[in-house]
């Protein structure tokens, strides 16, 4: 799809991106349908596969207006948060670089697992806190919304992500409500 030019929006990420041609396809179509939006999110990516393929052609040729991006939860087995908030910090550097045209809007990496006192959640909270200081108002631009995913108790429910981690339909139309200002 890059290869044919013509994108101003591109989301990067993992399956969790990728979701947005299976569970976020409907919401994806009266969002992103006609702003020539390219998912370039691909199942199992971690930091390094992105730096890799924005390396190895994924951007070029293109110009978009807009990056989106969501990475690091698949990091969370193999590195360390520092290691993590290193990666996505390289990947904001290189979209930067590669496209200085381009405003990058990063996402915080989005709660996963059941229960709000699992590790994970720990982790991605101090991760969050780091990579939000990437801002700086000019080409780089972050938010958290995280906690829309979360019940009360802070509790995941199976309604919003089935399998505490992939997004369920409803769930992609608060990412992009959250993404587009409600």
């Amino acid at each position: 799809r890059v290869k044919q030019g013509n994108a101003d929006l591109i989301f990067i990420g993992d399956s969790i991106t990728q979701g947005w041609e299976g569970n976020g396809k409907a919401v994806w179509e009266e969002f992103y349908g006609k702003r020539n939006a390219v998912n370039l999110g691909i199942g199992g990516d971690r930091t390094q596969h992105v730096l890799w393929r924005l390396d190895n052609g994924e951007i070029e040729g293109i110009s978009p207006k807009a990056a989106v991006v969501m990475i690091g939860t698949n990091n969370l087995g193999a590195n360390t948060n520092e290691e993590i908030v290193a990666g996505i910090t390289a990947i904001v550097k290189k979209l930067n670089d590669k496209l200085p045209k381009t405003k990058v809007l990063l996402l915080g990496i989005f709660p996963r697992s059941e229960k709000a006192d699992h590790p994970l959640r720990a982790r991605i909270k101090a991760i969050n806190a780091e990579i939000s200081k990437l801002e700086n108002d000019k080409t780089v631009f972050y938010t958290n919304f995280g906690n829309r995913f979360l019940a009360e108790d802070g509790s995941l429910p199976k309604a919003v992500m089935p399998d505490f981690l992939h997004l369920s339909s409803d769930a992609y139309r608060t990412w992009a409500d959250a993404i587009e200002g409600d």
